[in-house]
């Protein structure tokens, strides 16, 4: 099985559906841009968000496995995806990259 990294690539924050919407609440997200996980598969990074594993961990389990080209060409590096959390007041979109043998090492 491969490796797959996972890097934060945009945070997104609406805050006119938080205001509309959401209950207060004191914490919500600890992601921070440029933020990198290493994952093997099927289990979770420590320290990343549960919901958004949820989210991401079909699609690490697919590339950890040698899957390509999910979007059917729509990613440059087939052996890559680009996928957000569930989180629809502040979604975090993640790049999830089958990394290189060499660059396990």
């Amino acid at each position: 099985m491969k490796k797959v990294r996972i890097t934060v690539k945009k945070i997104a924050c609406y805050r006119d559906l938080m205001e509309e919407y959401e209950n207060p609440i004191e914490h919500s997200c600890s992601m921070s841009l440029g933020q990198e996980f290493i994952c093997n598969g099927w289990e979770r990074p420590e320290g990343f968000c549960g919901s958004a594993w949820d989210a991401v961990s079909p699609f690490v389990m697919a590339l950890a496995h040698g899957a390509e080209d999910l979007y059917d060409g729509w990613m440059k590096d087939p052996r890559s995806a680009m996928i957000s959390c569930n989180d629809g007041f502040r979604p975090v979109s993640f790049l999830l990259e089958t990394m290189d043998e060499e660059a396990v090492r």
